[in-house]
């Protein structure tokens, strides 16, 4: 493990001395300064199984996670198994301690989860919405039905709600396996929205870090287009039994 407090000292006591060092050894030192120093925390609202992939997702890649429940003792597994970066708490905890939050419980619970994790501790936060508006009902030949309509998505109902929140609509259509590191015969496509770009630009370095083509489809309206692409995933997993597909945008 790298000490960061030590990394600053000695930052703090070259840049006070007459001393020459290889420019080599700075840039790396930078480098690796740089990385350590800007590296995330990733607070999880959820401990379902998409919550427990992108966590071990995000703990592969060098993130600090906190997964989050009502009851936080069922996590205890996880949390054994994710290592010293690995957190279980509260929804409420893993919102203070997230610089950047993920959404990742059932669609019909959202708003109530946002509500108990406290949405000022949310503000301007980016919040990575993987949630589908799938109501309780028995699906008709395979397709899910929607408790929302084309006229409002899910996340922009969301929006509307928590207005000082910077959603970004992402991992909604793909399985949790496939999550990060997919593993198929081309570079599958993630489509994302949101109305806050710089928390998309976000979102989407991360998608690319965990092995995905990025389609930003622009505000989060678009979620009337994103959220329904569950339905068509899910059909073939409903009515065969398979879940190793995702979704590519090809290109002229």
């Amino acid at each position: 493990m790298i000490n960061t407090d030590r990394i600053l000292q000695i930052c703090r006591f070259f840049s006070g001395q007459k001393i020459i060092v290889p420019a080599m050894v700075i840039s790396i030192f930078v480098i690796i300064s740089a990385k350590i120093i800007t590296m995330k925390k990733v607070g999880i609202i959820g401990s379902g199984s998409v919550a427990q992939a992108l966590g071990n997702g995000f703990l592969k890649y060098g993130y600090e996670v906190m997964l989050s429940s009502r009851s936080a003792d069922k996590l205890n597994e996880w949390k054994q198994q994710g290592g010293a970066k690995a957190h279980a708490g509260t929804f409420e905890q893993a919102a203070i301690f997230g610089s950047l939050i993920v959404l990742a419980v059932k669609g019909s619970a959202a708003a109530d989860a946002i509500e108990a994790a406290g949405p000022q501790n949310l503000q301007w936060k980016t919040v990575i919405d993987t949630t589908n508006p799938v109501a309780d009902v028995v699906p008709e030949d395979g397709v899910l039905k929607f408790f929302t309509n084309f006229e409002e998505s899910q996340m922009e109902a969301l929006q509307t709600r928590f207005p000082e929140v910077h959603f970004v609509k992402a991992f909604n259509s793909i399985g949790s396996a496939s999550m990060v590191d997919p593993a198929f015969s081309e570079q599958p496509s993630m489509f994302i929205c949101g109305n806050n770009d710089a928390s998309k630009k976000e979102v989407h370095d991360i998608l690319i870090s965990f092995g995905w083509e990025v389609e930003d489809m622009g505000k989060a309206t678009a979620a009337r287009a994103i959220e329904p692409l569950c339905i068509l995933w899910c059909i073939r997993g409903i009515l065969h039994g398979e879940r190793g597909h995702a979704f590519r945008l090809l290109k002229a």
